[in-house]
């Protein structure tokens, strides 16, 4: 009989040896660090007392780990379970909490249903059959990318009329949120909000570095940003490309591709040994190519299934 209540800030601990043994057990390392979880219980919009569950065994031992989180006020809502190896039963229960938990914040929002999104490795197929049952089914996959670095990387020649501006200032952050607002508007599971959420959302972050933002202009008018942050610098010694943008007018002009070798040039200078990144392999734009193209390679895939839920749907089907 396990015990389930609402998280605290002690609790990290606990939480991140739950979820590290869950990765190694997966994909044979953590994958994850202390400070990655206390920036996911700070995640804008995730309500502690409504949105978290921690599910504990009898001998005191955190076996479960579940959140749903409600991006603003879209109709898209984000959820996880984690359970340690050997006590996969505990799963139900914690599905049908955040699928209720998913269905009662999309009717607060005035939604009559939602879409549910769970991410998950690629190697993980037991939970890839669980959510099978409940009702989800593969939405997109998206491949870590990683180049390393042996050392200097020379910085690439800047294109003739662009601009470099880097993200100190807040009006060139607000010009790099629009970019990054049109260039992903048709990407998966993408939700268009505000510059106040989307910078909060980034300042909570411990891995932000706003030094790593770079806008390029093009003849004085904002057409592309990379966005780098330190979430991988504790666990793998490398820079991480969270975001890069194109807006459409200007594509196909080779400035994606020398934004990219910009934060390379920029990780290596810092002494990182690699880069890494994310790329939806069902992207809009053909960025996979990109990647690979400079020398890029995938290391590991994480899938997101999802499921369309009404707040009378929220059960796995029969």
């Amino acid at each position: 009989m396990h015990t389930i209540r609402r998280p605290t800030a002690g609790d990290v601990p606990a939480i991140f040896e739950l979820v590290s043994t869950h990765n190694i057990e997966i994909i044979g390392e953590p994958d994850i660090t202390l400070a990655d979880i206390r920036d996911e219980l700070a995640e804008p919009g995730l309500d502690l007392d409504k949105d978290v569950w921690l599910a504990w065994g009898p001998d005191g031992r955190l076996d479960g780990y579940a959140w749903a989180h409600h991006n603003g006020d879209s109709d898209l809502v984000d959820v996880q379970v984690i359970v340690r190896p050997g006590v996969q039963d505990l799963e139900d229960e914690l599905y049908r909490l955040v699928l209720d938990r998913a269905a009662e914040s999309g009717a607060a929002a005035g939604h009559e249903s939602v879409t549910v999104h769970a991410g998950l490795y690629g190697a993980d197929q037991a939970k890839a059959v669980r959510l099978g049952r409940l009702g989800f089914e593969p939405g997109t996959s998206f491949h870590r990318m990683r180049i390393d670095h042996d050392g200097p990387v020379d910085p690439p020649e800047v294109p003739g009329g662009v601009t470099l501006h880097t993200g100190v200032s807040d009006e060139v952050r607000r010009e790099a949120h629009r970019v990054h607002q049109v260039a992903f508007a048709e990407h998966f599971g993408f939700v268009a909000v505000p510059y106040e959420e989307w910078y909060e959302r980034r300042q909570v972050m411990s891995g932000t570095d706003w030094t790593q933002l770079t806008l390029a202009k093009v003849d004085g008018d904002p057409a592309g940003v990379v966005i780098g942050n330190d979430e991988f610098v504790a666990g793998e010694q490398c820079g991480y490309v969270a975001t890069l943008a194109v807006l459409p007018a200007y594509r196909g002009r080779g400035l994606g591709r020398f934004l990219l070798r910009h934060a390379f040039a920029a990780d290596a200078a810092k002494g990182r040994k690699g880069t890494l990144l994310h790329v939806d392999s069902n992207n809009t734009t053909p960025a996979l190519d990109l990647y690979e193209s400079v020398g890029m390679r995938p290391v590991l895939v994480v899938e997101v299934w999802k499921r369309r839920l009404s707040g009378t749907s929220r059960k796995a089907p029969s």
